[in-house]
């Protein structure tokens, strides 16, 4: 190992990474990828088409036209890139990917980073806006479309950079002493950055959330008394961050495992056995991903009355097409009969004068 220092191995397929991280017998069999590919499809369909619905009813609900929901819709874009990113990992996996460029696992696992990037920033994003507009005692803050706009394009800079800095130059392509096992040609060290980092984030936004939940109840609980005929009103702030404390609820308790499994490769614990857990722990990312959409419906009404409208527009419209065309097959075989039925009148007529 000590020749390999100096060394750079960008030219070498993945496969000469995972035997320098000992993966040799951790393969999936064809029969397991295939049910695993057929079942993640399934789900990436779903995250795919929720996502996209959660997106449009932001966009065409203007009751959904405030910062809060713009940031949501945003949250939902960035699970409709974690579709994408899964859809890829599913079929760049197993022995495929053994066959992968360095170029190739950089953007496969980019694909991920990203996604992971823009949901945690979109969630820091999300908490500070609440806690500005609830610190004032406003259901929705005073932030314009425009700064919304330069928040949301900030969000998916940082997450884009975040993604690629691997590929940018910290990885373990030019000393293979400090690759990691579950990401072959990612340093160690960055791992531990990566992980740390994430976790801090978590405790960050579960603390402001706290503070929000608690400032707010005081707060209600100080004004009922005054205020009994607006009772939407005080309850309208509660909702949303409950809405945005379930979702990160869900996103703590679905990336965390993964997170900690991360630090203790990163830390280089031979007794962790991490790869034993990595696919399990991919599958409680997608499980993410799809509870996300589940979780905007049943805890906002008016998301869930808006997407249930939707649905009904669609079957609605799918309906009336096929009604449309029914009638049309009806119409043009009535025609057809009564051209026939003139046909036979004229050539009957036509006899007659002959007789």
């Amino acid at each position: 190992m000590d020749g390999n220092k100096n060394n750079c191995y960008h030219d070498m397929p993945m496969s000469f990474f995972y035997n320098n991280s000992n993966q040799t017998k951790d393969e999936w069999d064809s029969t397991h990828l295939i049910i695993v590919q057929v079942f993640g499809s399934l789900f990436c369909l779903f995250i795919f088409v929720s996502n996209a619905m959660v997106i449009a009813a932001v966009i065409t609900n203007r009751r959904f036209h405030y910062p809060f929901y713009y940031l949501l819709a945003n949250l939902a874009a960035s699970d409709f890139l974690a579709g994408i990113a899964y859809v890829y990992l599913m079929f760049n996996t197993g022995e495929v990917s053994r066959k992968l460029t360095v170029e190739l696992y950089f953007f496969r696992q980019g694909l991920l980073d990203t996604s992971l990037s823009a949901s945690l920033t979109n969630l820091f994003v999300i908490a500070l806006e609440r806690y500005i507009s609830v610190m004032r005692l406003k259901v929705h803050s005073n932030l314009t479309k425009r700064r919304v706009t330069v928040l949301i394009f900030f969000v998916w800079a940082i997450s884009i950079f975040l993604g690629a800095v691997p590929s940018l130059g910290w990885n373990c392509i030019c000393s293979l002493e400090h690759c990691s096992k579950l990401a072959p040609i990612f340093s160690r060290s960055y791992l531990i950055f990566w992980s740390v980092t994430n976790l801090l984030l978590f405790l960050i936004m579960v603390a402001i959330y706290m503070r929000i939940y608690m400032y707010v109840k005081k707060k209600t609980t100080m004004l009922s008394p005054h205020t009994s005929g607006s009772i939407n009103r005080k309850r309208t702030p509660i909702k949303l961050i409950k809405t945005v404390m379930t979702v990160l609820g869900a996103f703590v308790i679905c990336w965390t495992p993964g997170l900690v499994v991360l630090l203790l490769d990163g830390l280089n614990c031979k007794q962790c056995q991490v790869l034993q857990f990595k696919r399990w722990l991919l599958l409680l990312a997608v499980l993410n991903s799809v509870m996300n959409p589940i979780i905007y419906s049943w805890k906002d009404e008016e998301m869930w009355m808006t997407l249930r409208n939707m649905i009904r527009c669609v079957c609605t419209g799918t309906r009336r097409q096929r009604s449309s065309r029914a009638n049309a097959r009806a119409l043009s075989s009535t025609q057809d009969n009564s051209t026939n039925i003139t046909e036979e009148g004229k050539m009957s007529l036509q006899q007659a004068g002959k007789e």
